[in-house]
């Protein structure tokens, strides 16, 4: 090869020669290239691609038809030589390529004959360090190694006999779990077989003999979990049923032993223990049932006495482990400060494949070197230890249950079992068991208020519960609210069945409660005769009681009530009402809806929703029958007189006195979200005062026309004054008579005033008519007389002597 290689050298130009003629042909070869269409230099060029292949070999130039078979022909030849030609361009630009690289090809071929002298002299220097490596290892190695494969040897042995002391332990599982569990030592028992299969799946597994013994071990557990439910439900049924106290009873006798008592009850006839509970009254059901509440209260004080038990047992636990956690982390950080500091050369030895340091760790391997140097000092014929001269860190094993120090049990055999952590409850476990517990006693209470609520459904089937006047209802509603309290005080929590019954019975309640009165002040109002009545001296106490912040039904008081009299008017804060009948036995209503709401605070907005209800009743009711003349057909009256609409006027304004202290009883017994539902009383508010002022329009109308039916005949002559002034002021006395004595002096002028001012836009009006003017002639004289004769007679009135009548006005202004 090398010597074709230097007759090509030969026959190549010189150097610089060869490179102008390499400049040269580069050019040369460029040009050439460019010749051929790029179409065939794109990496992706493929013929069986249609638009490569048109583009390459035109279907023009292969068309014979139509008599161009001569030029098609030349033009098939041109192109088959036009290719042949940018083929030959491509071969000759690949083999200058090539000749250009030939040098480095043959410089290759001498690089490899000296690389496999190098490895041949390579291969001899291994086989004679192979060689003398052999001598060493026979005369320097060969017998260490001999003993560190009998220590090796030494070491299973010792292995081999713990386990078979092992496997001796763990064949006296079952008898030993049968003694534990004679004793009712559970605990001991499960922890044993949770610990034998943890040895059976770790250090023994795989052993033939005891195949069968973890299904075994499974099987006894079952056995055990069973016999601890058994004697837990034991234990449980036996601590609920006994009693807490002396006489205390167990729930399923009570009912009976209190229908037993009554004797009006034919047990012989009623035979259904329901039907024979039906029968008692309200005072002997409500004394059962309050001793049935006595009886669940005591039932959940023994389930949560039990619980908290097993919950403190949890609680410690849980504490115990974080403490173990702790200790552990810091035994860690300790171990781990210690192996760094452990000397690893004895790992780089290797025999067989293996690390020594994987066979003996720095622990064994100084007893066993003192254990061996002893031995040879002292007697180098002596046989091996036994069992019994092993060291404790030789008798031990390499399982992870044996690094575990956590907790163990001792066995017949005299080797500890450690317990294994997987079977151990984790911290999250623990937490659901306590959240379990704690489930428990709702469920408890849950249980105690369902059978509660089907005592109260059965009494309630004919009605019963509906027919309940208002103490006697409230006294249940208290009860049950106890109860309902007390659950919730020993549970923690509020159960809801119970309270759901006693809101629905409370709208029930709530329902009857508003129709009676709704109904009882119906009838009121339709034998009310609007005259003003006398005001009782227990509804003075009533008002008074208000007054002093008391918004409730005062107590009755024994004799000196009594031989107190009447009075005319009702005095409200120093002001005097005068007052029908009907509306202070509405007050009285009103309070017993207050005082309804502080007994059974769950109906506050019910209770506020009837209330408004019957203050819009009575508005619009004696609106009815007072300003719509309703009375004349319902009551009978002739007329609905002056005095009918003042005492109606002040009627209203006493519920408007008491519209507010009702609406901040009410707002302190609601919730802030719930405040929304006062608007109802502002909304009285209003429709009672545009009552009040409806009233007062009628009364000014009533003169009015009064006004205008008499001046309209009025004539300007003597004799002075003139008769239709005596017959105003005569009607304006009566006026006055009718209403002074029902409406405050302030009212009685404010009236007046507006009736005044209805005088004198007629009087104005007739004078117009008349054509009589302020001109000091004798009809304004005599105009002049009258009006002074009915300004004298309406300032005497009382209450109206400093009222400004401004008479000015009755003249018309000069122009």
């Amino acid at each position: 090869r090398e010597k074709i290689h230097e007759r090509c050298k030969n026959i190549c130009p010189p150097k610089d020669t060869f490179d102008r003629t390499l400049l040269h042909t580069h050019d040369k070869s460029r040009t050439d290239l460019e010749q051929v269409p790029k179409i065939f230099m794109k990496p992706d060029f493929a013929l069986d691609d249609s638009l490569t292949f048109n583009s390459v070999l035109p279907w023009s130039h292969f068309n014979t038809a139509g008599g161009k078979g001569n030029r098609d022909a030349a033009s098939s030849k041109l192109l088959q030589e036009k290719l042949s030609h940018y083929l030959d361009i491509v071969e000759v630009n690949i083999a200058h390529q090539i000749s250009l690289r030939s040098e480095a090809f043959f410089h290759a071929m001498t690089s490899q004959h000296e690389l496999q002298d190098y490895l041949k002299k390579t291969s001899q220097a291994v086989k004679m360090l192979r060689d003398k490596i052999a001598q060493i290892d026979k005369v320097m190695c060969e017998g260490s190694l001999h003993i560190l494969r009998l220590a090796l040897t030494r070491n299973n042995c010792v292995k081999v006999y713990n386990k078979l002391k092992l496997m001796a332990t763990v064949h006296q599982t079952q008898p030993t779990v049968q003694v534990l569990l004679s004793t009712s030592e559970f605990v001991g028992a499960l922890d044993l077989i949770a610990t034998t299969q943890e040895v059976l799946q770790q250090e023994l597994q795989g052993i033939h003999s005891f195949r069968h013994l973890g299904s075994q071990l499974c099987e006894l557990e079952k056995l055990i979990d069973k016999m601890m439910i058994a004697e837990f439900s034991t234990y449980s049924h036996s601590d609920l049923n006994r009693p807490l106290e002396d006489d205390c009873q167990i729930l399923e006798e009570c009912v009976i032993n209190k229908v037993s008592q009554i004797e009006e009850i034919d047990t012989d006839v009623v035979v259904k223990l329901a039907d024979q509970m039906r029968m008692l009254n309200f005072p002997q059901w409500f004394d059962l049932l309050k001793d049935i509440f006595s009886k669940f209260t005591i039932f959940l004080q023994r389930v949560k006495a039990t619980l908290n038990i097993i919950h403190s047992v949890v609680l410690s636990v849980l504490d115990k482990n974080q403490r173990t956690r702790e200790l552990e982390e810091i035994s860690q950080q300790k171990n781990a400060a210690k192996d760094n500091s452990l000397d690893t050369e004895v790992a780089y030895l290797i025999h067989e494949g293996m690390f020594i340091s994987d066979a003996f760790s720095e622990s064994e391997l100084t007893p066993i070197a003192v254990d061996t140097t002893s031995q040879r000092n002292a007697s180098p014929n002596s046989e091996p230890c036994s069992s019994d001269s092993v060291s404790e860190p030789e008798c031990t094993t390499d399982s992870s249950s044996s690094k575990e120090q956590t907790s163990s049990s001792a066995t017949p055999g005299g080797v500890d079992i450690m317990v294994n952590e997987d079977m151990k409850l984790t911290d999250l476990e623990l937490g659901k068991l306590a959240n379990n517990i704690q489930e428990l006693l709702y469920s408890a209470s849950d249980i105690c208020h369902d059978r509660a609520v089907k005592f109260l459904m059965s009494r309630a089937k004919d009605g019963f519960l509906e027919k309940l006047n208002s103490t006697e209802f409230i006294t249940l509603s208290r009860l049950m609210e106890t109860f309902i309290l007390d659950t919730e005080q020993i549970c923690g929590r509020k159960s809801m069945s119970l309270l759901g019954t006693l809101q629905s019975q409370a709208h029930k309640f709530v329902n009857r409660f508003h129709e009676e009165r709704k109904t009882k002040l119906s009838l009121l109002l339709d034998n009310e005769r609007w005259k003003q009545a006398d005001v009782p001296a227990e509804f003075q106490d009533l008002v008074d009681s208000i007054a002093d912040g008391k918004i409730a039904l005062p107590e009755k008081k024994s004799g000196a009530t009594e031989e107190r009299k009447p009075a005319e008017v009702l005095i409200v804060e120093g002001q005097q009402y005068a007052v029908v009948g009907t509306v202070l036995l509405l007050i009285r209503i009103i309070l017993e809806y207050c005082q309804c709401v502080d007994n059974i605070p769950s109906v506050t907005t019910d209770m506020l929703t009837r209330l408004s209800d019957l203050l819009k009743y009575f508005n619009s009711r004696s609106c009815q029958l007072v300003l719509g003349a309703g009375a004349l057909q319902v009551v009978g009256l002739k007329t609905i007189t002056t005095k009918n609409l003042a005492l109606s006027s002040r009627c209203l304004q006493l519920i408007v006195h008491y519209i507010p202290v009702i609406r901040a009883h009410f707002e302190a017994r609601l919730q802030p979200k719930q405040y929304s539902m006062l608007r109802h009383f502002d909304h009285i508010t209003k429709d009672y005062h545009d009552h009040i002022a409806e009233i007062s329009a009628k009364l000014v109308a009533i003169m009015d026309s009064l006004f205008d039916k008499l001046l309209s005949k009025y004539e300007v002559k003597a004799p002075v004054p003139s008769a239709c002034f005596r017959n105003i002021c005569k009607q304006m006395t009566k006026m006055h008579e009718a209403i002074f004595d029902l409406l405050p002096e302030e009212q009685t002028q404010m009236l007046f005033l507006r009736i005044n001012a209805s005088y004198k836009l007629h009087l104005k009006k007739q004078l117009s008519h008349l054509n009589v003017i302020n001109d000091g002639g004798p009809q304004n004289g005599l105009v002049t007389a009258d009006v002074a004769f009915y300004t004298g007679n309406l300032q005497a009135l009382k209450g109206l002597k400093d009222l400004d009548l401004n008479m000015a006005e009755i003249w018309e202004q000069k122009r």
